[in-house]
């Protein structure tokens, strides 16, 4: 089945993510963003299908996430795929920095939201790659899934 959005006030969500990776850990965490970047949120203009989170002087930063223009924002508008820098506890960030040493692991964005405070926020998954056959896999389980619905809905008519 597919993954359910977070909350009524979900901004973006990466499809893609769980398909391509196995996640094992997730994190939340806040954006640094400006002015004209919240409004853009607001107006729901951001993708994060291609973006990925990593490190850089020992902080954690979104990079290549789109948030478009916002259009009142004349001269002093934002770049849109310009790299942020995520908000995380220390702890969380000495933990991360360690595990994304190790090969194969990835920091990968789920979801951009608003929580019930306004403020905006990113889920992050601590992933390893599938592989194909496990692509395979999991191709089947949803389809699989989908033909028992559909079962099951003509044998309750």
């Amino acid at each position: 089945m597919a993954e359910k959005k977070d909350n009524s006030n979900s901004i973006a969500y990466n499809r893609k993510a769980r398909f391509e990776y196995s996640v094992e850990e997730e994190f939340e965490a806040g954006l640094v963003l400006t002015g004209t970047e919240v409004k853009s949120l607001r107006d729901g203009k951001a993708q994060i299908n291609d973006a990925y989170a990593g490190a850089k002087d020992e902080a954690i930063w979104l990079f290549n996430a789109y948030i478009g223009e916002y259009k009142g924002g004349n001269r002093f508008n934002h770049e849109p795929r310009r790299p942020r820098k995520l908000l995380l506890h220390k702890k969380q960030i000495g933990k991360l920095l360690g595990r994304l040493k190790v090969k194969g692991v990835t920091l990968v964005p789920l979801a951009m939201y608003f929580n019930s405070r306004g403020l905006a926020k990113i889920k992050l998954g601590l992933a390893v790659g599938k592989k194909e056959y496990e692509k395979r896999d999991s191709i089947k389980d949803r389809d699989w899934q989908r033909d028992k619905a559909r079962i099951m809905r003509e044998k309750n008519k």
